[in-house]
């Protein structure tokens, strides 16, 4: 197990997932995903006071931890497995959004946006 966490590479799993925060920082913003996808998830964005930390840190560790799953899959040449877990936490964050009645275009900006965030993870591993 010692020699696994050697192996991975810790750079591309911390530069992935703090890519993929500025990302969702982007992607979520009102000029781009954000005011669609707040409409479709029964947000009004003007009721909404301060910065929503928890939800922020609880996004950070949720990105380090596929960013770490990936990381792991690396280390095995088990690309699919973290393919299969990035549609995994997908599939799942979409579910959970329909029980919320979530509009179909506010499901798709979640599924959209963990999905290109697992890519760029895949991307960091090749690159660093």
């Amino acid at each position: 197990m010692e020699n696994e966490a050697m192996a991975i590479n810790w750079l591309a799993v911390f530069a992935g997932a703090i890519v993929a925060f500025i990302f969702g920082a982007i992607w979520y913003h009102p000029k781009v995903m954000g005011a669609k996808w707040a409409a479709g998830s029964g947000l009004d964005m003007s009721k909404i006071s301060g910065t929503p930390v928890f939800a922020m840190a609880a996004q950070a560790l949720a990105l380090f931890l596929l960013a770490l799953v990936v990381g792991i899959t690396a280390t095995t040449d088990a690309l699919f497995t973290a393919i299969f877990a990035i549609l995994a936490v997908g599939v799942h964050v979409v579910s959970a959004g329909a029980f919320l009645q979530k509009s179909a275009a506010a499901l798709a900006i979640d599924f959209g946006y963990l999905f290109l965030s697992g890519a760029i993870m895949i991307i960091a591993q090749g690159i660093f």
